[in-house]
This record gives C-alpha cells, structure tokens and sequence, in this order.
C-alpha cells in the first residue's frame, strides 16, 4: 500500500475516532503500529535524480498512450488484459510509465463528465462497468503492487489520436488557462500519491519560421513563449504537490546568435526534433525558485525511419551523433552538470540498418551517462516505430526488448523500482529488488557485444549544407487504435455492393501539413485481403502511412491492408491512418471505395 492511501486510511480513522464516531476495539487499539511505509517522493542534485535520502536513482521506463486519443483509455485494453500487462511491464524491468494524456480529459475527469471506454470487460472482469478515470486509478493500485511509478504527460490540447500535431499546447476551447486548470486539478487530486511521481509539462511544442503558430523559447512572456508556459505550469503544479519531478521538453528551433524570432529565414534557426531543441535553456533557463530542485529536462529524440535528418547523411556514429546533435541540443545540460535529463521517446523499428544504428548509439549513450529515458513505445499501434507488444497485445518483440534491456536499471541480476517498499514486480518477485534493496547507485549492466548494423555509406553531397528542414510529425503522432485481437474467419470476395462499407474520417492540420484518421468498416460479406482507395484533396500529397501499404497516383490514394488486419469480418472495422503534405487549407478526401464498391461516409 503507498503512502497516499496509508495516509487516507489513517487519516479517515483518526478523524472518526476523534469524532466519537468510532470505537477501536481494545486489541486493535493496543496493538503495536506498524512501520509507516517509506515515501518514494524524487528530487535532484546536480544532473541526478534522487530519492529524499539522496539515493541516485534511475528512471528506465516506457510509454503506453491510449488516455490521450478519443477512446480516453489505454489502448490494448480493447482485447488484451490490463493486469498482465502492467505485470509484464513490471517483470521486465520497467521500473516508470509515461502516460500521454490530454487536457480535455483532465477537464472532463474534473467536472465528473465521462464517456464510455473502449474497454474489452470479458478481458478484464476487473474494469467493469468503470468509467476512464476509475480505469486509470484502478490501475494506479495495479502499478502500486507492482513497484512501478508513473509521470503524467500533457500530449495535446483536445482528445485526439493525432491532437500532438498541433504545435502549441493551447487549440480551440482549450485556452492556456484551461491547461492551467487541467494540471491544478491533476496535482491536487493525485497530492498524496507518491505512485506518481512528476508532470510531462507538454509533449512536443514545435513549430517553425514560416507557421502561424509555433512554439519558441525566450525572455517573454508573449503567449506563445514556451518558456514561459512551462515554467508558470510548473510553478502551479509545485505549488500545490511540491514534491512532484516536473519535466519540461524543448521545442523544434531555436535562433542562431544575433537572429530574432521574427526572422522568417530558412537559415537562421537550428533545428531538430520535435520537443528535442533545448539550446534556450542556457540563454533562458526555466526558474522555479524554491522548487528549482523538481525541474528535469526531457528532450525527444528518433531516427532515420521518422525522418531523414540531415544528420543521418552519410556514415554516421554515435560520436558523430553525439558532438552534431545531441551536445548542443540538450546533452549539455547532463555534461555540464545543470540539470538532469529524461529522454521522454525515443524508439523505433529493428530494420537492420540505419534506424537500429541509431537506436544502438542513443541507447549505449543512455548506459554510459545513466540517463533517465522512456522508451517508445509499448504500443504496437504507432506507426513509424512499431512497440515492443505484437499486435495480439500479448506478445513481445525479444530482439527490440534485447536491444532496450541493458538501458533498464540492473544491479546483481535484478532490476531496481522506485519504490522503496515494494520491489520491481511485487511481493515475491524474482525478478525484481525494492529502491531500500538497492546499494548506491548499482552497477552499470553489461551491454552484450552487438554486431552494429552495416550501413552503407551515401555519398556526401557536393551543395552547401542545407537548412535543418521542418520535421514530419514524430512517432507519436501514429496512436491509431490496434486491430481486433482475433481477426475474422477467411472469406474470399473481391468486390462487395454498395454502402457494405462505411468510412469515418477525422484529421488534424498544421500549417503545411495534416495527420488523418481512418476508421473502415465491413458492413457487408467477411474479406481475406481488403483495398481502400479515396481522392485526395487538391495539393494534399500523402507522404506516410500506417495500418497498410499506401500510395498515391495524382489524387488517387490507395492503401492495402497490411498482414494483422486483412481478416476483416462483417461488422469489423480497421483503424489506418496517414500525414500529408498540403499548400494551404487541405478539403476532405472523397470517393472512399472498399475493393472497388463506394463506401458510406459516416
């Protein structure tokens, strides 16, 4: 049991004793107290995370999303079982789960409006008839008797799959006083759970010189200064659970020395990732006064497969890595002891070439400054990285695992939790050790020789660098719902009649770009292999995809179903998606047609 709910119980006791409205029963009353629970509260010193004793500890963690997208629950949960997943997580080392979620549900949990999960209650007897904040507080016990910790993470403004794509942290409605709100409501209702343990303040502002709306970093307190958001967030947070880590991501660019924000010259910023630019930090560092000693940095870092950075041009390595990308983006701040860092994703697919090149390089850089980091993801509904669960949600990827567990905290064979109580894995556990078990700061694990991928080298070319371009949405973008667990039965029609398919169709846009949201259902005969084809848009241009093999001729876009979800029974629905590319207000796709017979447009 954590502190938190120790200290309601006991708090609920001595209120009615003292009220007269409970009589302790002599035994009880005589009988010995036990030894409070200890309190898993983290702070920092210097670039390192530590317990209230001083203890180094290491986050080595993963992100699950779900609560962030329109179901408002984790994914997966829809066949798989929430129990043995949290327990799988806890078996293998995850000792912290970062949970995106969105202020329009912190919103909706604080006014008691809920709508239906998308929760399989066969699956999970536990979770029946909850609504998505009893889900999440049910699992909160869950991660409780497991060891694991969690830290909240702000993915976007609206509940929305592909919401993060919006650059800012305020959309619509959802005014930055209302992420205010959101956050006040999360820390005073969550004050006394030590289960959670910080505040991912806002998962990727970005944005770049030529959008109407970007995210930048100064001395302002103009409404689009993320700085300054982050660091009146954080104030507000800290005022109300001052034990809380909060963590504060950087933006896409930042000003090359002598350039002002308002230059719209292609040249005259650096850039990177999304969330991934901390370069302000040492021009402008976020200020927390008296709370300073809650603040880590969690910048965002991918491969090759997200984007062809200019970066990866060439035979790079982490050395090349390490001096062009990571030193003066947000390196600096572990080196030259300012603050600790939390990379908060980083992950991607096993291709056996450049993207495992890059993964094997971040996650040896990982080991050897014991940074604090959160793999992404657990999903394996994210489109340009895959996770570490196949899509049956039940089986894991052992060489993506393989690769990711010596960047797990071990010591002497077992991986070490945050909590001090419980160990990694439960009572009982074999696998696991409690925080007080743990010596120090425990070994470093032994990284097994891995044969680094060839990559052949592509030539150099002969131009003056160019400009970092604007980045295509980062992994997270793809949190498309997964198949059904259990595909149809096999059936063999080609072609179906009119109307025995219906399309939903959802997107969000940015400046030059937008992410759409397929939702495809069989209404009529069960198919083996399924083709979807729509007319894009004027000046859209798909440039990615997910839930299938897309391409584009013209207007015409045309995807197949990929290996999990052909089997599409009557009544089954498949959940694809895509970014595009567009040259100014994008329409709305037209002419949905399942293997060649229209589709009804709900």
């Amino acid at each position: 049991m954590s502190t938190s709910r120790v200290r309601r119980l006991r708090t609920a006791l001595g209120s009615l004793v003292a009220a007269g409205a409970l009589t302790l029963p002599l035994a009880l009353s005589a009988a010995p107290a036990q030894a409070a629970p200890t309190a898993d509260w983290l702070h920092v010193q210097g670039n390192t995370i530590v317990d209230a004793s001083g203890k180094e500890v290491w986050l080595t963690g993963v992100n699950w999303f779900g609560f962030n997208a329109t179901e408002r629950v984790f994914h997966g949960l829809w066949s798989a079982n929430m129990r043995t997943l949290t327990r799988d997580i806890a078996a293998r080392g995850l000792n912290v789960v970062r949970v995106p979620i969105s202020t329009q549900l912190l919103l909706e949990w604080k006014a008691g409006t809920f709508t239906k999960p998308n929760v399989n209650e066969f699956a999970n007897p536990e979770l029946a008839g909850l609504n998505s904040l009893q889900v999440f507080e049910k699992w909160l016990d869950m991660c409780e008797e497991y060891g694991i910790k969690v830290f909240l993470d702000v993915h976007s403004a609206e509940a929305d799959n592909s919401g993060h794509v919006y650059p800012t942290w305020w959309k619509g409605d959802i005014t930055t006083e209302k992420v205010y709100e959101g956050w006040e409501w999360a820390a005073t209702r969550w004050n006394n759970d030590d289960t959670i343990i910080g505040a991912d303040i806002k998962n990727e502002p970005h944005g770049t010189q030529g959008d109407t709306e970007r995210a930048k970093w100064d001395g302002s307190t103009d409404k689009d200064n993320f700085k300054h958001f982050a660091e009146t967030a954080s104030r507000k947070v800290l005022a109300i659970n001052p034990n809380w880590l909060v963590f504060v991501e950087g933006i896409e660019i930042y000003p090359k020395p002598g350039v002002s924000w308002t230059s719209k010259g292609l040249t005259d910023y650096y850039g990177t990732w999304w969330g991934g630019n901390l370069r302000g930090v040492r021009d402008f560092p976020i200020d927390l006064g008296a709370n300073q000693d809650q603040l880590v940095y969690s910048p965002h870092d991918y491969g090759p497969l997200v984007y062809e950075q200019p970066w990866f041009t060439g035979d790079f390595d982490r050395a090349s890595l390490e001096r062009d990308v990571w030193d003066p983006n947000w390196l600096y701040l572990h080196k030259e002891d300012i603050a600790p860092l939390l990379i908060g994703e980083w992950g991607g697919f096993m291709d056996g070439g450049k993207n495992e090149k890059w993964m094997l390089a971040l996650r040896d850089l990982i080991v050897d400054r014991r940074l604090s980091h959160t793999f992404w993801v657990l999903n394996p509904n994210s489109g340009d990285t895959g996770g570490l669960l196949g899509y049956d949600w039940e089986t894991w990827d052992e060489e993506k695992y393989a690769l990711l567990e010596p960047a797990l905290w071990q010591q002497d064979g077992k991986f070490v939790g945050l909590d001090h109580d419980v160990p990694l894995g439960g009572a009982g556990s074999t696998t696991g050790i409690s925080l007080s078990q743990a010596t120090g700061t425990g070994s470093t694990p032994v990284i097994t020789p891995t044969s680094t991928p060839t990559v052949s080298p592509t030539p150099t070319p002969t131009v003056s660098p160019t400009p970092t371009p604007s980045v295509t949405p980062t992994p997270s973008a793809s949190v498309t719902p997964g198949p059904s667990a259990t595909p149809g039965p096999s059936a063999t029609p080609t072609t179906q009649p009119t109307g025995a398919c219906t399309v939903t169709y959802s997107a969000s846009s940015w400046s030059t770009g937008l992410s759409g949201a397929v939702r495809l259902t069989s209404t009529g005969s069960t198919l083996s292999g399924w083709t979807l084809t729509f007319t894009a848009p004027a000046g859209v241009t798909v440039t990615q995809g997910w839930g299938g093999t897309w391409s584009q001729s013209g207007t015409t876009v045309t995807v197949t179903n990929a290996a999990w979800n052909g089997a599409l029974a009557a009544g089954g629905t498949a959940e694809i998606g895509f970014n595009a590319s567009h040259g100014g207000t994008p329409g709305t796709p037209t002419g949905f047609a399942l293997n060649g017979a229209r589709c009804t447009v709900g």
